[in-house]
């Protein structure tokens, strides 16, 4: 097969100028061509007079060693192999069944990996079912009475559930794209696998997670939702079994295997591993703020007299920085037409993160505005020590928005005059538990704070307008990732045999993709394992 880069069209291009362009770049006639698959697809929007598509596509073409030998000189034209995933073969000599804790992307793939090698699972997740969640949410956002088990945190799908469906990622693995088709075959829209920013949407989102439990329990897995993980026995450094609880009754599972994979807010079961003596290590994490704008505003400054395209969608942007501080800062999980979401999961406490439907069209467009903290930022050396000061933020947060999970919120020209807020102004808040008009300043660190000053004036010269005056910034952001991984190794096993930690919870990954590739990786340990 043929892969052809950097192919540029332009936004009013149709399927046959993409199949013409193709055709005069191998110097081929079109019949001779067999297919056109879209591999990547990207906006070029450097020169706002001239936005156009850049596409990389996949080509069938006869006498295929002919072609590219009559373009070798063209460095855009290669040959490439089909990815096909193969699942490794099951060498597992134990006959008990594996136990998965939390069913977000880790614990998904995981599952659906294990189930399809025939070792029917037994998954544990804490909060309930995607339907009964969403009602737990809905509760919360609209009455302000706080689930502490089923929230934006807890719950089938994860905490990418209630997010942007967002599946950009750092990492370089053939298992992304393995992901990426079976969320398509479970639902997703097809264009997530050529998109470069390829996204799903809360609303469906959830339809797919619903169709990856379906397949498991078809295969023989089991689900029990409501289902926490609470106890592991464990007898000469070996796991024996585990101990859950589920309305209100307590029970114990015989098992060899424990694939964790918990999601990064699960603080109470990990520190219950690290009392028993599982090794763990601080990991540097990030906090920071949303920042909102118009979506109308961030469109026209992207996007220039183009905003608006109905090919273009509602524009999004990233962007770092290192101001003179000495700290990197960056926007995160940028949701283009979406809402700040209310995500806490303890009493007393106020978290925020983003969400997008699919649709992408609400009336403001929001990301996370974070900077990195260091273990050496942590308040001791304790591996658990990233969880206090993430708690101590979030009970801030809490009470300076007025201590019924509000969050508190600050216009940017009174952040940057070091000033609280009185009122708002033109850009209205999101957050569906409402804001409390703060200073960001008495809720966020102080090394925090002096950076995002710095960032904000520093972004405004790249994204013009990022620092509006008007535009608001709501705390607190802290669950952008663990501030703890647990030690495991080269077969994915912690210090205790059959313990395999997965996904974000444990420190390996940063989002729906990656965390989907974590499971299944310590799901092919766990075939692997032939004790």
């Amino acid at each position: 097969m043929i892969r052809i880069n950097s192919i540029k069209m332009a936004l009013e291009s149709e399927d046959n100028d993409l199949r013409n362009a193709v055709a005069k770049t191998l110097r081929v006639k079109s019949e001779d061509i067999d297919f056109v698959r879209v591999f990547k697809r990207s906006v070029d929007s450097r020169d706002k007079e001239n936005i156009f598509f850049v596409y990389s596509v996949d080509v069938g073409v006869k006498n295929e060693d002919k072609v590219l030998k009559k373009v070798s000189s063209n460095k855009n034209v290669i040959r490439i192999k089909e990815y096909e995933y193969v699942l490794p073969e099951n060498k597992r000599k134990s006959s008990l069944r594996p136990v998965i804790a939390g069913f977000g992307p880790a614990g998904m793939f995981a599952a659906l990996t294990l189930a399809r090698s025939g070792l029917k699972p037994l998954v544990l997740e804490r909060g309930n079912d995607v339907d009964t969640r969403t009602k737990d949410v809905s509760i919360f956002w609209n009455e302000r009475k706080l689930n502490t088990e089923s929230n934006v945190q807890f719950g089938e799908g994860g905490a990418g559930t209630f997010s942007d469906g967002k599946l950009t990622t750092g990492i370089k693995d053939p298992l992304c794209r393995h992901c990426l088709n079976e969320l398509v075959r479970h639902g997703a829209p097809e264009d997530i696998l050529y998109n470069a920013k390829p996204h799903i949407g809360t609303d469906k989102l959830v339809e797919v997670v619903k169709n990856i439990r379906k397949e498991v329990i078809s295969l023989g897995g089991e689900i029990l939702f409501g289902a926490k993980l609470t106890d592991i026995i464990v007898f000469n450094g070996v796991i024996q079994g585990i101990t859950y609880t589920q309305n209100g009754k307590t029970f114990d599972f015989e098992t060899d295997t424990l694939v964790l994979a918990v999601g990064h807010s699960a603080r109470d079961t990990i520190t219950m591993l690290y009392n028993k003596g599982i090794k763990m290590m601080q990991k540097a994490f990030s906090v920071g703020a949303r920042i909102e704008h118009p979506r109308e505003f961030i469109d026209k400054a992207q996007y220039g007299s183009f905003a608006g395209h109905p090919k273009l969608g509602a524009a999004d942007y990233k962007m770092a920085c290192h101001p003179p501080h000495g700290r990197g800062a960056y926007t995160f999980c940028m949701c283009p037409g979406g809402t700040v979401v209310a995500s806490s999961s303890d009493e007393g406490g106020v978290v925020v993160n983003g969400m997008s439907e699919f649709a992408r069209d609400g009336e403001n467009s929001n990301s996370a505005l974070l900077v990195g903290i260091e273990p050496e930022d942590f308040p001791d050396d304790n591996p658990l020590s990233g969880f206090v000061l993430q708690r101590n933020i979030e009970e801030k947060a809490f009470l300076h928005g007025g201590s019924n999970y509000a969050s508190p919120a600050q216009l940017v020209g009174d952040f940057l005059e070091d000033r609280k807020s009185t009122k708002l102004g033109s850009v209205r808040p999101t957050c569906p538990t409402g804001v409390e008009c703060a200073d960001l300043r008495q809720v966020l660190p102080k090394k925090v704070t002096d950076t995002l000053s710095d960032a904000l004036l520093k972004m405004n010269n790249m994204l013009k307008g990022f620092a509006m005056p008007e535009a608001v910034l709501t705390g607190a952001e802290t669950r952008s990732s663990s501030p703890v991984r647990i030690i495991r190794d080269e077969f994915f096993q912690t210090n205790v045999s059959g313990l395999f930690p997965s996904g974000e919870g444990a420190g390996y990954a940063g989002g729906i993709v990656s965390a989907a590739v974590d499971g299944i990786k310590c799901a092919h340990a766990v075939l692997n394992d032939e004790s």
